[in-house]
């Protein structure tokens, strides 16, 4: 649902726990009045990246657009906060249509979970012994095994987050791809990761789960003792998130390659 022409009158305005986020939601309430999330054309987030993510997983079912004003620490995903014209800004801005990872974990115990990721699918050891995994792409062995602290699929949204951390490439939104990344990887020495199509189904195999548990998360939603993970992009959700003109998340993340 793309929110470009669409009345976006009614805002809801939701805040971290920040008190410096809850003192300008609430003048903002003042200038604007607020509606509840549920009867809203837009949703103003007053945080910070871990405030954007939760009230887009909150919305990614009904599609409402959410335009972020930084109230955090980084800001990544977030507009610069301003209490003036927010009504224009909002008309005027941009949306970025995002969707989810899907992840179905089996623990050791046979129990199945599912959960999605905005940002990326990250498996972890659990203890001080490295991880082994097998590494399967479209039901096709890609590799045997793999040492290492972890691995992780990351989306074009999350591609800066974690994913950049652990050396993996930033991807434009809109390039159709998915980041494969390792975490620390000992075997192969030489392996760096993939590029995917989002199409792609990624399964990942523990080797040794008894032995050497790991985990697996779904952004902040984590599985101990998982057996295997497998993962795709859900098309069926998507997300908007809204930008000012000169603050595009494309924009971003392109100045984010030139960074010094």
């Amino acid at each position: 649902m793309t929110p470009s022409r669409r009345r976006l009158e009614r805002i809801a305005f939701v805040a971290s726990a920040r008190p410096e986020a809850r003192e300008a939601m609430l003048r903002m309430r003042h200038l604007y009045g607020s509606v509840k999330e549920s009867d809203a054309d837009v949703i103003v987030a007053l945080g910070g990246d871990g405030l954007m993510l939760e009230t887009l997983r909150r919305h990614m079912d009904d599609g409402i657009p959410v335009f972020g004003l930084n109230q955090g620490t980084i800001g990544f995903l977030m507009n610069d906060y301003r209490e003036g014209d927010l009504p224009d800004r909002i008309a005027a801005a941009k949306a970025s249509v995002i969707h989810p990872l899907r992840m179905s974990t089996v623990q050791v115990d046979g129990q199945i979970h599912d959960h999605v990721a905005i940002n990326e699918v990250s498996l972890l050891r659990q203890t001080h012994q490295t991880a082994r995994l097998r590494i399967v792409v479209d039901e096709a062995e890609r590799l045997n095994e793999i040492i290492c602290d972890g691995v992780l699929v990351a989306t074009p949204a999350g591609s800066t987050a974690y994913n950049l951390s652990a050396h993996g490439p930033i991807l434009p939104l809109g390039c159709g791809l998915l980041a494969l990344t390792p975490i620390s990887v000992f075997r192969p020495r030489r392996w760096r990761g993939a590029l995917l199509r989002r199409e792609s189904h990624v399964r990942f195999e523990v080797l040794d789960a008894d032995l050497r548990p790991v985990a697996a998360s779904a952004d902040s939603q984590e599985i101990r003792n998982v057996a295997s993970v497998n993962i795709r992009e859900d098309r069926s959700r998507s997300m908007v998130m809204l930008f000012d003109p000169d603050r595009s998340l494309d924009e971003r993340m392109l100045a984010e390659q030139f960074a010094q």
